[in-house]
């Protein structure tokens, strides 16, 4: 059995989209999931499986949401790995930041075009810091998160990929709890 993260996309915002987790939770174990934990109403799920295929399982999830739900919603599937990884990686690690709630991670479903990335390098977001990673935006919010002008939409836009962010409290807790 493999374990995964579930990371999903614009759910309990504003009322719009609205998923109980323990109804999540029985969804996943309906098709198939084993060991499902959910974390917080952002919609973060940690599992297992044995399938090996991230693009399966998340087609597997989406479709169980629109389902049992009746909406569509993106997920992105991670791996333990990749979300240590991601974590290891920041460029941002001042304990000051840290302890703030300053630091974010714009989950990538996919890597996206250099042209894309070097072209938003270009824009400038002066209450913003970012740095690019694999399947990474690493971005430290100098203002905090809800007055940041260079939010997922933006990011999503511009990449021209799907997202998803977490801030750093989130990505360590659903870290602990898929050990």
């Amino acid at each position: 059995m493999n374990t995964y993260i579930a990371l999903l996309r614009g759910i309990n915002v504003s009322g719009h989209k609205k998923i109980k987790m323990a109804e999540l939770k029985a969804m996943m174990i309906k098709n198939g999931f084993e060991d499902v934990v959910t974390y917080i109403q952002s919609g973060n799920v940690i599992f297992k499986s044995a399938e090996k295929n991230r693009l399966g399982l998340e087609e597997k999830i989406k479709t169980g949401i629109a389902d049992t739900f009746g909406f569509n919603v993106p997920v992105t599937v991670k791996t333990r790995t990749e979300i240590e990884a991601i974590l290891e990686e920041s460029p941002y690690t001042q304990k000051e930041d840290l302890e703030a709630n300053r630091i974010y991670y714009v989950l990538l479903k996919s890597e996206p075009e250099q042209e894309l990335i070097a072209k938003l390098v270009q824009e400038d977001y002066p209450s913003e810091l970012f740095s690019f990673g694999k399947n990474c935006v690493y971005l430290n919010c100098l203002n905090g998160a809800g007055k940041a002008k260079l939010t997922n939409n933006i990011i999503e836009r511009k990449l021209q990929i799907t997202a998803t962010t977490r801030n750093h409290r989130t990505l360590l807790k659903v870290l602990e709890l898929s050990i």
